[in-house]
């Protein structure tokens, strides 16, 4: 392993992150020296332990030391990630993490508020705004719908309210209310509860609701009024039932009521299906009250111009007279912060755009132009997976973005799978062979023209040996389906027409509109939903794979979601052991009390507070991390109890059930899609979104289908090792050869090369986007003149004609 050399004047002063020892998830005691000031990319196939090395350790302890320095009774309010588990770290300075997961999603958090541009907006209007004739000049915050002096009273800042409708809380005027024609109402006792307190209150319960008088009507459905009333129950021949007082409650106050109360996130969907949200008619959705909106800058509101993408925001800007001192440092500001957002290809974000609507990329990128204009220098920036959602050209940019970080003094050390990216390092990390126990060894750390000589590593094979797209034939549609006149975000009237019983692509940079007709638009209409536009065609079945978690808590895993525990604890109660025990499946479950161990509810760990140390996890006392109480754990199959099942791999676990037909074809559908190296217990937490998606694919697969099914999938390829996405597109095929038809929306070409249609939108994002501009074989599309997408196709197709007519 190549060491980097350090510069003569630099003799004195190690210029290296030495790791010795690093032992974190699969990594087999790597020692890796890795050069400060650099651009280094982390690479290998999914689960190798590049991001174990990269985050787990490296941002892990660098965060640990940095917390050293906190008082004491300060660093128990912040949250810690405890200590990495590695030997020896030196010349590590302070890290900066950017990452793709998110925080809890909230409307309230904006573009404008993660990058803070809001804040720099609002001190403009407040100090340099036009203001009415005698209107007292407004503090900063009364421009901000996230504060008590700023946010509309009518809708609390939210910009929308939620009212409902007699047509909604009463789909079936035909029913009578004894036979649920409040269908808003709640089920079981609560719902009889409420027809009896109407039936004695002297409502007529039993006659068709839409021959009920509209006073009655109306009071039943939207009174405020919660009268008290003695209730008569009818009584039942086996037993006795006693009056009572019953409080009246109507259907619209009990929907609000749970949607706004409940902790049930079930009972609040329920609720959320019998409203409708509006723009507050008091703020016309702006969030602001009205003294903030009569204020102006350059003739328009703060709302006005929180609504306008980032570079048409920036021209107006530049655009605004600047004779006042304050104004000009207020604009320079906003115009040098604006700026690093639209370099990175995102000037077609609004400040208003809520963050729960960005993908994980966009919000990476805005936090990494925040970072930019900060300044340090000496840091490490560790990223996850910058490019991820990237088209090409906006690869291009981000690329010079990461430069200027390390220009600044800074190392930048990238966790990434883009060859384009890769290819920039100037020191490349490789992490592998395999994945989960096949890697965690580092195979290569040095220049990247040094990889070629590895011949174990799935990387090189892919960076330095791609010639041409291979020549194909391509399928023959076999059916279309017509979309027309939608009308959603930046698509305006657009038209598309997508084959069936062929694969698919979806191009275009981002922000351009592709996720919004096929996740938003095409999908919906095919489920028989109403939506932004008219759809001609149909198919037998509908499959939408995405890359959201298959669980938020560890108790959510591998084989919970796919069904495989089931089968497993079937399995076990089958035995002979658990006949005579009278162990039924449900004993075998970590979720509920009987087989569970008491102590640690089913976790397996129990968390010690250290009161000023970040709190540790710890295997549990007494089960020892099995999850299982003893009973349980003596019950045995072919020598393995419970606990040893699940702590199986996917490989592991394929040929030791493999005589379980059950058991042996899911395990069959996830080693196909490359999960072999997961563990069937592996708790949903630690997956990335690309594991999560294919998890969701294997699910599906190994359902017997029926009939003809369309597969979307929303940029399948993110997190995945050029590797894997052979694996991934090998099934997806695979689908298509079978007679399904398969949609991806997708930035690698190599994925869009391969593809028998392609649909391109474009040409930019934004306002600047929604329009198809190409639509035909990957060929066709390469030579279309305007499209963005167009020339990277084209570099890959090489010589190739991206596939011949079949």
């Amino acid at each position: 392993m190549e060491s980097p050399t350090p510069e003569p004047h630099m003799q004195a002063q190690d210029p290296n992150i030495r790791i010795r020892g690093a032992r974190e998830h699969n990594l087999k005691a790597v020692d890796v020296d890795i050069p400060r000031d650099h651009l280094v990319v982390f690479t290998g196939v999914s689960g190798s332990g590049k991001s174990s090395l990269a985050f787990g350790t490296l941002y892990a302890e660098a965060q640990r030391r940095y917390f050293e320095s906190v008082a004491p009774y300060a660093r128990r309010l912040i949250h810690q990630i405890g200590a990495p588990k590695v030997a020896e770290i030196t010349g590590l300075p302070p890290a900066v993490s950017l990452q793709q997961r998110r925080a809890t999603p909230t409307s309230r958090s904006s573009v404008g508020t993660v990058t803070t541009l809001s804040n720099s907006l609002r001190m403009l209007f407040s100090r340099a705004g036009d203001y009415p004739a005698g209107a007292e000049r407004l503090d900063s915050d009364a421009f901000s719908p996230n504060t008590a002096a700023g946010a509309c009273p009518a809708c609390h800042g939210l910009g929308r309210v939620h009212r409902t409708t007699e047509a909604l809380l009463v789909p079936d005027p035909s029913l009578s209310i004894r036979e649920g024609a409040i269908a808003a109402w709640p089920g079981a006792w609560q719902g009889k509860n409420l027809r009896d307190i109407l039936d004695a209150l002297g409502y007529d319960v039993d006659r068709p609701w839409r021959d009920l008088d509209r006073a009655d009507r109306d009071w039943i459905l939207f009174t405020e009024e919660q009268p008290v009333v003695t209730v008569h129950p009818v009584r039942d021949a086996d037993r006795i039932q006693r009056p009572y007082q019953g409080t009246y409650m109507s259907a619209r106050h009990y929907v609000l009521k749970t949607f706004a109360e409940s902790k049930s996130q079930s009972l609040r969907a329920k609720a959320e299906r019998f409203l409708e949200s509006t723009p507050c008619s008091s703020c016309g959705g702006s969030r602001l009250r009205p003294e903030a909106l009569a204020v102006t800058f350059a003739g328009r509101t703060i709302a006005d111009l929180a609504a306008l993408p980032l570079d048409r925001f920036a021209a107006l800007l530049g655009t605004a007279d600047t004779g006042d001192e304050t104004v000009r440092v207020l604009t320079e500001d906003l115009l040098a912060r604006i700026a690093v957002v639209t370099e990175l290809g995102l000037g077609y974000l609004s400040l208003d755009r809520a963050t729960p609507t960005l993908s994980a990329g966009e919000l990476q990128r805005l936090r990494l132009a925040t970072q930019l204009r900060s300044g340090l220098f000496g840091v490490v920036y560790v990223l996850d997976e910058p490019s991820a959602g990237l088209h090409p050209a906006d690869t291009e940019a981000l690329l010079t973005v990461l430069r200027r970080l390390k220009a600044a003094g800074n190392s930048v050390c990238v966790v990434e799978h883009h060859l384009d990216v890769v290819r920039e390092a100037d020191w490349l990390v490789d992490v592998g062979p395999g994945a989960g126990e096949h890697g965690g060894r580092v195979l290569h750390s040095g220049p990247v023209a040094g990889l070629a000589a590895v011949e174990e590593s799935a990387t090189a094979r892919h960076l330095f040996a791609r010639g041409p797209a291979p020549v194909r034939e391509l399928r023959t549609p076999k059916g279309w389906l017509k979309l027309t006149g939608v009308e959603l975000h930046n698509l305006r009237g657009v038209d598309a027409e997508f084959p069936l019983a062929v694969f698919t692509a979806v191009t275009g940079v981002s922000g351009s509109g592709k996720s919004t007709l096929v996740g938003q638009v095409l999908a919906p209409l095919l489920d028989g939903q109403p939506g932004p536009g008219r759809l001609d065609g149909a198919v037998d079945r509908l499959v939408q794979v995405d890359q959201r978690p298959i669980g938020r808590t560890p108790r959510s895993n591998l084989a919970t979601y796919t069904g495989l525990f089931d089968v497993v604890r079937k399995v076990f109660a089958d035995s002979d052991q658990a006949r005579a025990r009278g162990y039924k499946a449900g004993r075998f479950s970590f979720n509920v009390a009987g087989g569970r161990c008491e102590t640690c509810q089913g976790e397996g760990f129990v968390s010690v507070e250290l009161l000023f140390l970040p709190s540790t996890y710890a295997p549990c006392p007494d089960c020892h991390g099995a999850r299982y109480n003893p009973g349980t754990l003596e019950v045995t199959y072919r020598g393995r109890n419970i606990a040893d099942v699940l702590d199986l791999s996917v490989e592991a676990a394929a040929k030791f059930l493999g005589e379980i037909p059950a058991a042996a074809r899911s395990l069959r559908t996830l080693l196909d899609v490359g999960l072999g190296h997961l563990r069937l217990g592996q708790p949903a937490t630690e997956l990335s979104g690309g594991e999560a998606q294919r998890i969701k694919l294997a699910t599906e697969l190994q359902r017997a289908r029926r009939g003809h099914t369309l597969y979307l999938l929303d940029e399948p390829t993110t997190g995945l090792h050029p590797a894997d996405v052979e694996v991934l597109m090998r099934q997806l095929h695979g689908l298509v050869d079978a007679g399904h038809s398969v949609i991806v929306v997708e930035h690698d070409m190599e994925v869009v090369a391969g593809a028998d249609w392609v649909i391109d939108l474009g040409p930019g994002g934004g306002a600047d986007g929604g329009r198809i501009m190409a639509a035909g074989t990957p060929a066709e599309v390469a030579r279309t003149a305007g499209s963005r997408t167009a020339p990277y196709l084209a570099a890959r197709l090489g010589s190739g004609t991206g596939g011949r007519r079949g």
